[in-house]
């Protein structure tokens, strides 16, 4: 169902929260017996997509950027490669560039102006978050890299791969609205955090707290009763512990954090997979 774990395909996109290192654990608890389709609600990045083979692929994502960077990959591969290459030839990797180049994305209307800048803001700016104030503007700061990496390869991998998938921005209740007997959801939400007085979850613009986390148990036991299987992705902390009691399964593991732009501030956490499997 997948790469062996020394070669794995990395998306073009840097995410913090991507699940590349930890593929191998996803893809032992998922159900993939009989299963045609692979679920995403949360797609964010895509490194699952990219490395679980299934014969179709629902992604959607809360972030309207995202969905539509990856519809024109999809359709307008050449395009969009050639219009954001310009973006990485050093030129372009000081600050003033960057905030100038930020402003012209947070006012830009076009979906490919939108669509390139996009990768340029994503590899240019700080440790691969994608983050957005209340009025919708990006807003990550620049991220001060000696050489941003121009994805070229993983761009063409990713529209190669994009061909049976559909991208549907939405909540991911969309997701779970459109589910079929076939389906194998895998959920990876905004984590509940560690440390509950520093909540880092929001994500596009929109907070995900504990009653998201909730809804999204109640979507995967309601696809359950369909005869549908869903796994989750989080933190192992006591309220995912709660809210996970009735799971199936849980895989528990560790995993290093990421999120520090200096390599020795990045410890390892602890995570969990939590299946809910539909009786047989």
């Amino acid at each position: 169902m997948t790469n062996k774990h020394n070669n794995l395909h990395r998306s073009f996109l840097k995410w913090a929260g991507g699940k590349k290192k930890v593929i191998p654990h996803i893809q032992a608890i998922l159900p993939s017996e009989g299963k045609r389709r692979l679920v995403e609600p949360f797609v964010g990045g895509g490194s699952v997509f990219l490395n679980l083979d299934f014969d179709e692929y629902l992604l959607v994502d809360m972030n309207h950027d995202l969905i539509t960077l990856f519809n024109l990959l999809k359709t307008s591969c050449d395009v969009i490669i050639e219009k954001s290459r310009m973006y990485f030839n050093g030129e372009y990797n000081h600050a003033d560039a960057y905030y100038a180049l930020r402003a012209q994305f947070n006012s830009a209307t076009d979906p490919i102006e939108r669509a390139t800048l996009f990768i340029y803001l994503n590899r240019h700016g700080y440790n691969g978050l994608c983050r957005y104030n209340q009025k919708g503007g990006y807003n990550v700061p620049f991220g001060r890299y000696k050489h941003p990496y121009f994805p070229e390869k993983e761009m063409r991998f990713f529209a190669q791969r994009a061909q049976t998938a559909t991208f549907v921005q939405g909540d991911f209740a969309t997701a779970f609205a459109q589910l079929s007997i076939g389906d194998v959801v895998y959920c990876d939400p905004p984590y509940s955090p560690i440390n509950r007085t520093a909540n880092f979850t929001a994500y596009a613009g929109n907070g995900f707290g504990d009653d998201e986390q909730a809804r999204l148990v109640a979507c995967a036991q309601h696809a359950q009763l369909q005869g549908v299987a869903t796994v989750i992705s989080n933190h192992l902390v006591p309220f995912t512990k709660a809210l996970y009691k009735d799971a199936s399964k849980q895989v528990k593991f560790a995993v290093q954090r990421n999120i520090s732009q200096k390599g020795n501030a990045r410890g390892k956490v602890k995570e969990v997979l939590a299946l809910y499997m539909p009786d047989k």
